[in-house]
């Protein structure tokens, strides 16, 4: 399938975009022998031979992880204040990896890493609804009305919420478990709509993504997925295209 070559270069790691587009107007990239500067030109990564500065561009191979994600680790490439930050995780995967979405610093559980686009897209864009399932721990019992105001959404900053489905998991003196599944992803969205009806968090964990358990995965570590692990997450159809992974 043709692409436009910046496009390329880019899913190769070897500029961003616009860097590449520069890289291009200097001569400095060429397509089966012959140097292009043109930014129309399209090209089939499986056939056409591109190379950079006389070196072969070869692109990454699509790779899927699920991490338990420990407390204290941020979800992001880089962090400013120096934090730990979740790809110190799977500093043994070659390929350059970045996280789907977020979780806070306090919170933890299922997280995903890939160096697909396509598949974070589909995944954090609510109109893919992609079910995202949540424990969280709180220090008193919400009442079904509580409940039922969380399910039915609620005004947060101003818009209301997509409905959720929420269920007590079990209760004890001074703790109760809590799940809820929703499908949008907004920053410490779980922690506001329990702190909207009065429920602070006092511990969240991701569970799951669609029917992607994180199961006895310990914290901290991480498992590879194929192709039946990502129908799982689409309800059993992956709606975009995937070549060369294993089921």
């Amino acid at each position: 399938m043709e692409e436009r070559l910046q496009k390329v270069l880019a899913r190769a790691g070897i500029a961003s975009r616009r860097r590449a587009e520069e890289l291009i107007r200097s001569g400095r990239i060429s397509v089966n022998g012959r140097v292009v500067t043109g930014m129309g030109c399209r090209v089939d990564p499986a056939v056409d031979r591109i190379f950079f500065d006389g070196r072969p561009v070869r692109l990454e191979k699509k790779v899927y992880i699920l991490l338990n994600k420990p407390a204290g680790y941020v979800t992001t490439l880089s962090d400013p204040q120096g934090r730990p930050i979740v790809t110190d995780l799977v500093r043994d995967v070659r390929e350059r990896v970045f996280p789907v979405g977020r979780l806070d610093l306090d919170s933890e559980g299922a997280l995903l890493l890939t160096n697909d686009g396509a598949l974070a897209n589909h995944i954090l864009h609510p109109r893919y609804e992609v079910n995202k399932t949540y424990e969280v721990e709180l220090r008193k019992t919400p009442g079904r009305g509580d409940l039922r105001r969380l399910a039915q959404g609620i005004l947060l900053d101003g818009k209301k919420t997509w409905p959720a489905q929420v269920r007590i998991l079990d209760r004890r003196p001074g703790r109760t478990r809590v799940e809820i599944i929703i499908h949008e992803g907004k920053k410490r969205q779980v922690r506001k709509m329990f702190q909207a009806i009065g429920f602070p968090v006092a511990r969240l964990t991701r569970t799951a993504y669609g029917e992607l358990k994180m199961g006895s995965l310990p914290s901290g570590k991480y498992r590879f997925l194929g192709k039946n692990d990502l129908k799982k997450i689409f309800s059993g159809r992956i709606p975009f295209t995937i070549k060369n992974i294993p089921d």
